[in-house]
């Protein structure tokens, strides 16, 4: 009889174990700490989070390999045997909800066909967290990840997403390198019509974190005064 996977959500930033207990309930921060088996994006930074969970026996003697963007599809398999093999396992991401905007769905969606009992866990997901604060429309939504670096193709992408927020009524999620954060929101000014609403959320859930819902137009006078480099953000845009 095959392991659990288990999906287990991972704190938006740094910090201690007191900080990580702040996001993620008891009751997760528990399970975290009895599995021996765990897939991540990174081994060194899954070892972290390990290590701010408290873990039930010496992290040396716990396994942990990798997916991410590199991995070959047909290593999944692979990453999925100690669970076939009846031990339960952990799917981490490196912040958020595993498999959103996250390779792990690869090792979900091969356990459903492997037959495998997947649990997702509570914690924090910075799109929805986003979506809940900005005040825009949360009956319509989608998520594009990241958009097209090209200035040229990244303004016509954002013409494309407001011509279909403003049809369908749906608000539009998506999110940027930090270091390019700035550019992505001239981009969006220069891009919307003056009454679209634009939402960025940055720093969610840390104690640094500013949120701020206003028009094109009123972005274009002040979007100087909000700090947002090289911070974690979420982009969210609502047309009229």
């Amino acid at each position: 009889m095959s392991g659990v996977l288990y999906l287990i959500p991972n704190a938006l930033g740094e910090g201690d174990a007191a900080a990580l207990a702040t996001v993620l309930p008891a009751s997760v921060l528990a399970r975290a700490a009895s599995l021996g088996y765990f897939v991540g994006e990174n081994a060194k930074s899954t070892r972290a989070f390990l290590k701010r969970v408290g873990v039930d026996r010496p992290i040396q003697e716990i396994e942990i390999r990798e997916l991410n963007v590199n991995t070959p599809a047909a290593e999944v398999e692979r990453l999925l045997a100690p669970i076939l093999a009846g031990a339960d396992g952990g799917l981490v991401s490196e912040a958020g909800c595993p498999a959103v905007a996250d390779p792990g769905a690869l090792l979900v969606r091969r356990a459903h066909e492997r037959g495998v009992k997947v649990v997702p866990l509570v914690g924090p997901s910075s799109i929805l967290l986003a979506l809940m604060a900005s005040g825009l429309d949360g009956q319509r939504f989608a998520f594009h990840g990241y958009l097209p670096v090209d200035p040229g193709e990244r303004a016509k992408t954002l013409r494309e997403l407001e011509q279909r927020s403003r049809k369908g009524r749906e608000t539009q999620i998506f999110i940027e390198t930090p270091y390019r954060n700035r550019a992505l929101l001239d981009a969006l000014v220069a891009s919307c019509a003056p009454s679209t609403w634009i939402t960025v959320a940055v720093d969610l859930t840390l104690e640094s974190e500013r949120i701020a819902t206003r028009t094109a137009s009123d972005w274009k006078k002040q979007a100087g005064a909000f700090d947002m480099h090289k911070r974690p953000a979420i982009f969210l845009m609502l047309a009229n």
